[in-house]
């Protein structure tokens, strides 16, 4: 059974930045390269850069499967709109409906802040998760160019599925 677990104490957030570090890792590296992965997981992944965004208003959670942590996401709520961070489930737990249901769990989320959509970005080269947003009823309103620092940059497409 799946279980969507709310993240708040240090070893839950050491968790999902074990997590990251094999997600990013085997998915990102060869769409950003090795150095940049290495540093958006220390910027933006590590547990000082989550506690920091828990202070901000992010919410992270654990997803978890028969007790076993197989991915994590983190959102925040903003004028009317979930804006979900982060959505990331290990590559030997997708295909099996994980993604599905933890979307669901977002939508219900929205549903509860009365937000009135949800927004993401997702790098223009992540073509899989593209279509995978594409199909669920997301659709591409801006393309994002941010400088990250250290001579990187996230290129990437916001993407907005408005909620009835």
């Amino acid at each position: 059974m799946l279980n969507i677990v709310a993240a708040k104490k240090p070893h839950q957030l050491q968790t999902i930045e074990d997590l990251a570090n094999i997600i990013w890792n085997e998915h990102y590296t060869p769409i950003i390269g090795k150095a940049q992965v290495n540093y958006m997981l220390e910027k933006f992944q590590s547990v000082d850069a989550m506690k920091q965004q828990l202070e901000d208003g992010y919410k992270y959670y654990i997803i978890k499967y028969n007790e076993e942590s197989i991915g994590y996401i983190a959102f925040k709520i903003e004028s009317g709109n979930l804006f979900l961070s982060k959505i990331y489930i290990l590559k030997t737990q997708r295909g099996k409906g994980f993604g599905k249901e933890t979307m669901n769990f977002i939508s219900n989320q929205a549903s509860t802040h009365t937000c009135k959509t949800i927004s993401l970005t997702v790098n223009k080269y992540n073509t899989n998760s593209i279509k995978a947003y594409e199909k669920i009823g997301f659709n591409k309103v801006e393309e994002l160019v941010i400088d990250i620092g250290n001579g990187f940059v996230m290129d990437d497409y916001k993407m907005v599925k408005e909620l009835n």
